[in-house]
């Protein structure tokens, strides 16, 4: 299994050598294809807001879109480190499959605005960091649901909305946004190589299984798309090119 930031749809790509890995045993090749880019990213989100290490366990985290590849992914390695997780999706039935993964707060953000249910559940306290991926309004609400020192891990815009900032939140809390992109860290060969040393140990030790929702094959890569828009994902949607 590998990561390469292009040719999703092509039936052969080139991968640099140090980014391939071997599949683990018992795997599927639909498990492998759904395991880099959703447990690297999460990996590289709980090391950018400081959760690695003992000392670090019970922080609190806001997951937006924990139902999807990256959200499951973070649920899983948050329940090693023993983070306390809040995640939003959209339905109810996701995140009650969610939760079975280890999630412990669940916001459906149809029924509730997740800003009010971060402070209501944390008794005005906020969380020590905000998984982000929607851009727009929601950075600047996330911003808000930070407690003091807080980070923002930015690494999407799927709203496709320009992330709203408003400075002068930050300097309340002395809090930070800071960007992930796996396509730039996935060249820093020792970063990947440290990162893969742990991954590669949770999952010797059973505690990695990376959530495959769809599979569709080539021919019907659109249907996978809908599914994307119409938020109806569960974990990662995964093309089968025969």
């Amino acid at each position: 299994m590998g990561y390469t930031q292009w040719a999703a749809f092509a039936e052969k790509t080139a991968v640099m050598p140090e980014l391939l890995w071997t599949i683990p045993e018992g795997w599927s090749s639909e498990q492998a294809a759904a395991f880099p880019v959703n447990y690297f990213t999460a990996y590289f989100a709980y090391w950018e807001a400081g959760f690695l290490g003992q000392a670090h366990r019970g922080k609190r985290v806001l997951i937006h879109a924990v139902a999807g590849g990256v959200g499951t992914a973070a649920v899983e390695i948050g329940k090693i480190l023993g983070a306390e997780m809040y995640g939003s999706s959209s339905s109810n039935e996701k995140l009650t499959r969610v939760k079975e993964l280890g999630l412990q707060n669940a916001i459906n953000y149809k029924e509730r605005d997740y800003e009010e249910a971060i402070r209501d559940l944390t008794k005005g306290e906020g969380v020590d960091a905000v998984f982000e991926m929607l851009g727009g309004e929601h950075t600047a609400k996330s911003i808000r649901c930070l407690r003091d020192f807080g980070k923002i891990v930015q690494y999407g815009t799927a709203t496709g909305k320009q992330p709203q900032l408003d400075l002068r939140a930050l300097y309340a809390k002395a809090a930070s946004v800071q960007g992930l992109w796996l396509t730039y860290l996935s060249g820093k060969r020792e970063l990947m190589n440290e990162a893969w040393k742990q991954l590669s140990a949770w999952i010797a030790e059973g505690k990695l299984h990376p959530v495959v929702g769809h599979v569709f094959p080539a021919q019907k890569a659109s249907e996978g798309y809908e599914l994307l828009m119409e938020r109806k994902n569960f974990g990662k949607v995964v093309l089968k090119i025969a």
